[in-house]
């Protein structure tokens, strides 16, 4: 067993004639937490849904737990420890909570229903309820308890910040740490930099497709130049 759970190397992606990524190549450590930060249209998503064979990349390899992964399908991913919570949360909205759980554990026992249960008591209050009744807070607590039911290895986060009040995106970021610090590594793209290179160990900072610095998220913080020119915080 490695020290590093996930590698990507010189990634591109292209939609027809558009480069979203040109050579990024970066590394997530094991039980770490690293993030990917830039403006919209940086090419941060297409990172992500590269990695979860969501896309298939025009190029470059990625390795995931000492596997070849460049190639393989979503569905086979989540089996091998490799869980993606989309932008947007994605939760299916006319089933309860209990159903899109349910979903969640698939490939897996569903031993770790109980333990989403107890750390978002809410799900379990409401968990006969359709998931579309849940608040946005809510449903994004519900799209990270259905990826632990699957019992990832690598978890990663597709703005989970994104159209949520302040107070509940500490929350969310309180959540996300506690998932790290219970030995899941993470790999979290979001656009609300400050949050995001605060809570990481190691930030990429994305413009137009490729990393244009890289380093501890506090040291990019603290680098004036770096947040003007390609962070807007």
């Amino acid at each position: 067993m490695t020290d590093t759970i996930l590698t990507v190397e010189d990634l591109a992606v292209s939609y027809g004639r558009v480069q979203a990524v040109r050579g990024v190549s970066f590394s997530v450590p094991r039980g770490g937490l690293v993030t990917l930060v830039g403006a919209n249209g940086a090419g941060k998503s297409s990172i992500i849904n590269a990695i979860s064979g969501v896309v298939r990349p025009s190029s470059g390899k990625i390795t995931f737990d000492g596997a070849d992964i460049t190639r393989s399908h979503a569905h086979t991913l989540v089996k091998k420890g490799l869980v993606q919570i989309p932008e947007g949360r994605q939760i299916l909205g006319t089933l309860t909570i209990e159903e899109n759980l349910q979903l969640g554990a698939w490939y897996t026992s569903g031993a770790r229903t109980d333990e989403v249960y107890d750390r978002f008591p809410v799900l379990r209050e409401r968990r006969h309820l359709p998931a579309g009744s849940l608040s946005g807070g809510e449903q994004q607590m519900l799209a990270i308890g259905r990826a632990l039911v699957a019992e990832p290895l690598l978890m990663l986060l597709d703005e989970p910040s994104m159209g949520l009040a302040p107070k509940i995106v500490d929350d969310v970021f309180a959540v996300i740490q506690e998932i790290r610090a219970s030995g899941t590594s993470v790999l979290l793209v979001e656009q609300n930099a400050r949050r995001a290179l605060r809570a990481a160990d190691h930030g990429y900072v994305l413009s137009s497709g490729e990393i244009v610095q890289s380093g501890p998220g506090t040291t990019l913080l603290e680098d004036e130049g770096i947040v003007a020119a390609y962070l807007g915080i």
